[in-house]
């Protein structure tokens, strides 16, 4: 982006320099521009300001008033107490911090202060603030309004111990309207695309977000930041989209029916509307000479593995390769014994490469994949070393492709001798919204059907104190024949929080609890070949109970297992208590669901939810909407470099579908935005995402 009056160093801001400016770093604000799109976390409507006068015992308020007084007050028992007396037109009232007496050094008479909590009764009418903001001082400095002169909303800041709510408040008046004036240059959008869009330019977006005088005006501020957000990432996404699948051509892969027809006939069971629907959509794109670039998405049971198959046929018969890469060895091979039992009755054979083979298998199979004797390839990431060469890939499957780095994805895909379709598959289901977000650059195939007659499993909930009474039932599972999991938080007990742990709770289970059972132990810790040891002597029925942390999440299929408890089940989210619920209800016999937790409000709600439905995409729409975005793009962000500052993604799903819609437009039309009016799109994307550009070989 070209240089502008916002990119000046923030010291040279009025009422900054360069103590205040090496304090502004702590905020993440380095330049003007950083500092503009510091934005408010809280307006408070001063319609909903109580006068002091009209306060009584029992209301909860916020109120607003210049500290006229105010001192350390010492009780019987050693408790110090620093009050404030506030006083506003209309009267005065005591405020109390106990235990803080520190606040009078932080806080000044004439300060006016912004406060809010529970009116209570001790010797006159008393707040002890659940919350406060010095929302102005007088200083020597001058020029500080009050929030009554500044208009009918009161506005805070995120701030710091060095960078107090009066200094921004002091720096934003003085500087606001000429940080405004620079705007221009920025504005990307023209008049056209607002009116249409129902958002305001940029200067007034952040003018109505500086200087509200409504709520709802902040919020109309608000979502045209947000809308900028979600179109460059958007625009991120179209260009890495448009590299996957249109810069060099695909495979157009002809259809015969040789393999697919006979498949369908010998299935033992019927394809759910859900997976026709999806195939039709897959063989669309393998059919056209466009490269496909395709995420499956399905809850566990829902039948990805044989659509994949389906895919997987159309390559062979047009005489390529297809290959599907898994996370793990015994997931890769759990995967091709039942592609290959799928497959059996039309004579393809289903070939296996793992980092585990010996020597001269592992030379017999890559013949057999560069011959192309080996139609059908099942692998980890033993598929992308050295070695590896194909006689003709036509099409790449990834299993759980979140568990792959984008690296890893790349090298399998981006080949000298092909440009395979792609197809990645994903158990962990997701709102609409946040699949938009996160995989704008794949077109995308949900699976929201299960196939009829799955046993559905029976989740309950349960106290610590009912814990002997859930042993007593998985004892009486183990001595009917099958098998039972317990999921524990933490590896190792931690002194910083109360948890049980597995590797404690495991010599407990063994030696106390399950005597004359087989209890075993899974974790991340553990290395490589005695995780896999664990897994497959659990799959083959050699161990009875498995004492395990979310490592299981992603696991393979024992049809034996049919009791899954979760210890501390409040400490996990929805989505993931999912994932490990899917570990269980693969077999004929009813499954359960324990969930021991402490009691509390909000567990109490989101367990719930959870015991409630089976309905994986309810649940992840319910995770969302309560533990909100998160850590959504594969490393923890925070402040200006966090991805999603400004856009809520449940509240913002149309401006989300907008975003895409343009963003893919503006590609299609202008794939290098060349064009004079698409200058500023081009600059502010390079700017802001061109490492993330660089990371899938974009610009």
């Amino acid at each position: 982006m070209s240089y502008s009056q916002l990119d000046r160093p923030v010291q040279f801001l009025k009422g900054v320099g360069p103590k205040r400016a090496d304090a502004f770093v702590g905020l993440g604000v380095t330049t003007a521009r950083e500092l503009l799109y510091h934005i408010p976390r809280r307006y408070d409507d001063a319609s909903t300001v109580e006068p002091i006068g009209r306060v009584e015992v029992g209301m909860d308020v916020s109120v607003v008033g210049r500290v006229r007084s105010k001192g350390v007050i010492p009780t019987r028992r050693g408790l110090r107490i620093f009050q404030a007396v506030l006083e506003d037109e209309t009267g005065m009232i005591t405020v109390a911090w106990p235990g803080q007496p520190w606040l009078e050094r932080k806080l000044r008479e004439g300060d006016v202060l912004l406060v809010s909590g529970k009116v209570k009764f001790f010797h006159g009418r008393q707040i002890q603030p659940r919350e406060y903001t010095v929302v102005a001082r007088e200083t020597a400095e001058g020029g500080v309004p009050t929030p009554r002169d500044a208009g009918t909303i009161f506005v805070t800041y995120p701030a710091t111990e060095e960078l107090p709510q009066w200094v921004l408040r002091g720096v934003f008046e003085r500087n606001l309207d000429a940080m405004l004036a620079w705007v221009d240059d920025d504005e990307y959008l023209d008049p056209a695309a607002r009116h249409r869009l129902g958002l305001p330019g940029l200067g007034e977006a952040l003018t109505l977000l500086h200087r509200p005088t409504s709520v709802f005006d902040a919020e109309r501020g608000r979502r045209r930041l947000a809308f900028d957000e979600l179109f460059f990432l958007q625009l991120v996404q179209a260009q890495v989209r448009r590299k996957a699948t249109e810069l060099e051509p695909g495979i157009a892969h002809e259809r015969t029916n040789d393999l697919i027809r006979p498949l369908h006939e010998s299935l033992p069971f019927a394809l759910t509307g859900a997976q026709a629907t999806a195939l039709k959509e897959i063989y669309a794109d393998m059919q056209s000479d466009r490269r496909m670039n395709r995420m499956l998405q399905g809850d566990v049971g829902s039948g990805k593995t044989a659509v994949a198959v389906f895919a997987m046929l159309l390559a062979v018969e047009g005489g390529r390769q297809a290959v599907l890469m898994a996370p793990t060895e015994i997931l890769a091979e759990q995967h091709a014994r039942g592609i290959a039992e799928l497959v059996e009755p039309l004579g393809i054979p289903v070939r296996l490469l793992t980092g585990s083979l010996g020597a001269a298998e592992r030379r017999e199979v890559l013949a057999a994949i560069g011959s192309g004797e080996a139609p059908l390839v099942v692998g980890t990431h033993a598929l992308i070393q050295e070695g590896v060469a194909f006689r003709e890939l036509g099409l790449v499957v990834i299993d759980e492709q979140h568990r792959f780095g984008v690296r890893q994805r790349m090298a399998l895909l981006e080949r000298d001798d092909a440009r395979p379709d792609v197809l990645v598959m994903s158990a962990t289901p997701i709102p609409r919204s946040l699949a938009m977000a996160l995989y704008g650059d794949l077109d995308i195939s949900v699976l929201d059907e299960m196939p009829p007659g799955r046993t559905p499993i029976r989740t309950t909930l349960r106290t610590p104190d009912r814990r002997s009474a859930v042993y007593d039932f998985m004892r009486a599972e183990i001595e009917a024949g099958r098998q039972t999991y317990v999921v524990y938080p933490l590896v190792e007990e931690s002194e910083k929080v109360d948890l049980l742990s597995a590797t404690r709770e495991h010599e407990r289970l063994k030696t106390e609890v399950f005597p004359e059972a087989t209890v075993g132990l899974l974790h991340g810790k553990l290395p490589a070949a005695e995780k896999d040891a664990v897994m497959r002597a659990f799959a083959a029925g050699d161990v009875d109970v498995l004492v395990a942390t979310t490592v299981i999440e992603v696991g393979i299929d024992v049809p034996n297992a049919s009791v899954m408890v979760i210890e501390h089940a409040e400490r996990f989210g929805l989505s993931q208590l999912h994932q490990l619920r899917g570990r269980v209800g693969r077999g004929a016999a009813e499954s359960h669901c324990v969930l021991v937790a402490e009691p509390g409000e909000d567990a109490a709600e989101r367990l719930g939810i959870f015991r409630d439905t089976l309905d994986g995409f309810e649940i992840a729409r319910a995770d969302l909407r309560i533990r909100g975005q998160g850590d959504l793009f594969g490393s923890r962000q925070h402040g200006k470099d966090a991805m999603l500052r400004f856009a809520d993604l449940m509240a913002d799903e149309d401006l989300l579908a907008a975003a895409q819609r343009d963003a893919r437009g503006l590609v299609a039309a202008d794939p290098e935005l060349e064009r004079p009016e698409h200058r500023a799109v081009r600059e502010h994307l390079f700017a802001r995402y061109r490492h993330r550009l660089a990371m899938y070989g974009v610009g």
